[in-house]
């Protein structure tokens, strides 16, 4: 319909808008609003045909003058240019607030959140999930409108009903009924068969076994996420560049246990923090490292040794897209309950998927606690550019002698696994033993 002869409609009487006859229509227009002998009028029905047409035209010409912007990958981080996109949060047709996340990119370290620069709709989905994309790249294109509410919102209750005559009201309460051609007609005697119902298959998870074992001889093949691809690189490459050496102890938790029963609540109500083991494991390590400077050094470029005079703990968090070492920085100057609530945060925003790349960035020791899940003896890996990783175990009650008696006592493995190729044995023994000192004498970590 022309421009023309809508500005003819518009002006008419709208009784005219609501007349069944098209003859009847153009006896009742005034004279100043009956169409030229070459228009046909259109008949409306029904006033709601008369909006949704206005509304329909409204929303087009709107979609045409919106402004369209492009939204791409954003930078990451220094050491990651790529990552795999895989998740779209939000589908062509669907309105995004500004600064919401609208995809999800899954890197070697972290999930990379796409967030909408400004409010609009998706007109278009650029990229494929799966798909590998780069820093810059464009992922979603999507239209600078504002959100149509008006179009959006249905109509009253009353002016539905109303609306509706008694046939159509009889017709939306028919069911259904599919055709069916003579082939497919049931013949005599016989009961026709049913459509079996088809049950979407589950997407196999990546980083486990897709169902519960069920005997069967069947395969299934996932593809390795880059985080766990990335992990299974750094643990080769750890392995085929240092001089794994791992030395063993045990010490008696009997005084930290004791400790920790005195003093969980107060800490707990105080700072809001759980008191556990992992504190007072990385307070009696900060201080053996003071004494043991190179078993918080580095390698260089193979031939230059780096002595750092912070301490930069890496606490190993198990995730369900694989493992992570958030950082805890300057570790030298925190008391116990500071390094717990420290741990705390960073295994929480692990768990939740919110680490930054400022969180896994550095460390200079890593501690590895592997007797959360119950394992009592272990060797762990080195966290390669560092050169050494201290593991702790379970707490177990076992038979000791003490002073000449044999006692039950809870006691804890810990293992040092070093980069033999700077440090001695001699140093990885004496850190062990300073460790093993200051866990049995809570005490002497006050005033070293």
């Amino acid at each position: 319909m022309s421009r023309r002869s809508m500005h003819y409609l518009r002006g008419c009487y709208p009784r005219a808008l609501r007349t069944t006859s098209a003859q009847h229509a153009s006896s009742i227009l005034p004279s100043r609003c009956r169409l030229p002998s070459t228009v046909r009028p259109i008949v409306f029905t029904q006033k709601k045909n008369w909006q949704s047409l206005q509304l329909r035209q409204f929303s087009a010409s709107a979609l045409h003058a919106a402004e369209t912007k492009i939204i791409c990958v954003p930078s990451m981080a220094e050491s990651i240019s790529e990552g795999v996109l895989s998740t779209f949060n939000r589908q062509v047709g669907d309105y995004v607030e500004q600064d919401e996340e609208v995809a999800s990119i899954e890197t070697d370290k972290i999930d990379v959140a796409v967030n909408a620069p400004q409010s609009g709709m998706i007109t278009k989905l650029i990229v494929n999930e799966g798909d590998t994309v780069t820093v810059g790249q464009a992922v979603i294109e999507i239209s600078l409108e504002e959100r149509d509410t008006t179009s959006q919102s249905p109509l009253p209750p009353q002016a539905e009903q109303t609306s509706k005559t008694p046939q159509e009201a009889t017709q939306k309460q028919q069911i259904p009924t599919r055709e069916i051609t003579p082939s497919q007609e049931p013949k005599k005697g016989t009961t026709p068969t049913p459509t079996p119902k088809t049950t979407p298959q589950p997407v196999p998870n990546s980083q486990g076994p897709v169902s519960a074992f069920q005997g069967s001889r069947s395969e299934t093949k996932v593809k390795m996420s880059r985080m766990r691809l990335r992990t299974a690189e750094r643990l080769k490459e750890s392995q085929n560049t240092a001089a794994f050496l791992t030395t063993f102890n045990e010490a008696d938790m009997s005084k930290i246990m004791a400790l920790r029963s005195q003093n969980k609540d107060d800490v707990l109500q105080k700072h809001g923090v759980k008191l556990g083991f992992m504190g007072p494991v990385a307070r009696a390590s900060a201080l053996a490292l003071r004494e043991i400077p190179a078993i918080n050094a580095s390698i260089e470029n193979d031939d230059t040794i780096v002595f750092h005079d912070y301490i930069d703990l890496s606490v190993a968090v198990a995730t369900p897209k694989g493992l992570v070492t958030p950082v805890l920085r300057n570790m030298e100057r925190q008391g116990i309950v500071e390094i717990e609530q420290g741990i705390a945060e960073l295994g929480k925003k692990a768990r939740d998927g919110k680490l930054t790349m400022d969180d896994l960035v550095g460390g200079s020791f890593t501690i590895s606690n592997s007797g959360i899940w119950g394992s009592l003896f272990g060797t762990p890996i080195i966290n390669i550019p560092q050169t050494a990783v201290l593991g702790i175990y379970g707490i177990q009650q076992r038979p000791v002698a003490i002073d000449g008696q044999v006692e039950i006592r809870p006691m804890m493995y810990t293992a040092l696994t070093y980069d033999h190729r700077l440090v001695d044995g001699r140093e990885a023994v004496t850190f062990l033993t300073l460790v093993k000192k200051y866990l049995e004498d809570p005490a002497s970590m006050l005033i070293a």
